[in-house]
């Protein structure tokens, strides 16, 4: 937030350190948005993170296997579903659903798997529907990764912490929604 980067792990050094094996502390779910590369976001480098981004955090057995990775494979302790503030990929499923007008292509897709978070935004109502809709698909995706058959059981004797955030364009603050470890 304050902009003191200490842009670490980013040196040759590092590199060779990690290109036999890496032990990531985190893995982040983020939006494809250009703006917010958690790398960039979180000040880390190279071995530090496990990334998948989609469009809104939708997920899908492919992107839920490449979350599961690090957990299951190298003990990560911390999954971070990453919403952001006036998300695209979000305003365009909420304005599709809205209208009745798919979109076209394989954006469908997204639409699709953001249709959870258009129903509780649409029933929470609130004055910015489309960030009601970014909040709760950072809430349900982190919901499902918690309550995944696999990720459960990590989650339930306390080696993963699956995290819902969200991160403000306006302040650089990343909030945390839900799944603060204690």
């Amino acid at each position: 937030m304050s902009g003191d980067l200490q842009h670490p792990d980013r040196d040759p050094d590092r590199r060779q350190f990690v290109a036999q094996e890496q032990q990531p502390f985190g893995a982040v779910l983020a939006c494809i948005d250009s703006r917010v590369p958690p790398e960039l976001l979180f000040d880390t480098g190279l071995g530090d993170l496990f990334v998948m981004r989609t469009g809104g955090e939708a997920i899908d057995p492919v992107v839920t296997g490449s979350v599961e990775y690090g957990p299951m494979t190298s003990g990560t302790p911390l999954v971070v579903v990453l919403g952001h503030q006036r998300c695209g990929a979000v305003k365009a499923a909420y304005e599709s659903l809205r209208d009745g007008e798919p979109l076209p292509g394989n954006l469908q897709a997204i639409v699709k798997a953001l249709q959870p978070a258009y129903e509780q935004a649409v029933s929470e109502g609130g004055a910015d529907p489309v960030e009601t809709m970014t909040r709760a698909q950072v809430t349900l995706t982190a919901a499902d990764l918690r309550s995944n058959q696999d990720l459960a059981p990590l989650v339930g004797k306390g080696a993963l912490a699956v995290v819902g955030a969200y991160y403000s364009f306006d302040t650089g603050k990343v909030e945390v929604l839900v799944g603060a470890p204690s």
